[in-house]
């Protein structure tokens, strides 16, 4: 059993150079991914994390307000330097660490109603525990830019986490961070809501609140949910705010 350790130097990442290309594929074997360390003499491993974003693949979606937990993903991967080169199960991957934490983040490539698809395997594969498994995704119920964090929850009739949770078999207690992007205006279709692009000033505040959210998984990572998550979801609650 892996468990969490703190200030140890110098860890050292290991995981297998193995690619699946395919949902199922033959002979599968699970495998751990580690960071290992030397503390007093003694060797200690830390519990991987999966992070996945959720999202549509193509041009088309990019930057669009349903897509704005794969840009979460892609600035954990350029503030961390993680090297998102690898496509396994149905999903691009990449592999490196938060500090000496290993991590795994995830943009699953099957478009939104199917990311259950990459998510279980790729928990399964990597032998990674439920608390471990974070989806960042979007969230119409909060206003725009606003984040927040909870240690588990439903689906939201979010249609990727009804996705996930099939595909973790029907288990609900697990992360997820979810970025507001505000309710349709009027009598906008939701649909196309989704699917639109942010104004100059809701661009914006989505930058700001993914700079934040970087910092917040770093903190999620390193030391669970405890205070300083209370006090971030509490911050994001009112930052808008004027007093």
């Amino acid at each position: 059993m892996l468990y969490t350790v703190s200030s140890i130097p110098k860890p050292c990442l290991s995981y297998p150079k193995t690619t699946w290309h395919s949902q199922n594929p033959p002979n599968l074997k699970r495998v751990r991914l580690r960071v290992s360390a030397e503390a007093n003499g003694d060797k200690v491993e830390y519990t991987p994390w999966l992070i996945v974003g959720l999202g549509n693949p193509g041009n088309k979606y990019h930057g669009t307000r349903h897509n704005v937990g794969f840009e979460m993903i892609d600035r954990i991967s350029q503030e961390e330097r993680i090297v998102m080169n690898t496509i396994q199960s149905k999903a691009l991957v990449g592999i490196g660490s938060i500090g000496e934490v290993p991590v795994l983040i995830a943009k699953p490539q099957g478009y939104m109603n199917f990311s259950g698809e990459s998510v279980g395997p790729l928990a399964a594969y990597y032998q990674v525990p439920l608390r471990h498994i974070l989806l960042v995704y979007d969230e119409m119920s909060l206003p725009n830019g606003v984040l927040r964090l909870q240690p588990r929850g439903g689906h939201g009739y979010h249609n990727g986490m009804k996705s996930v949770i099939e595909h973790l078999d029907g288990r609900r207690e697990f992360p997820r961070f979810c970025i507001g992007i505000g309710d349709p205006p009027g009598t906008m279709d939701m649909k196309a809501f989704l699917l639109q692009k942010f104004s100059d000033t809701e661009r914006k505040e989505i930058d700001k609140a993914l700079e934040q959210g970087v910092d917040a998984v770093r903190s999620l990572i390193s030391f669970g949910f405890n205070d300083r998550i209370t006090r971030f979801n509490l911050g994001q609650k009112y930052k808008y705010n004027k007093v």
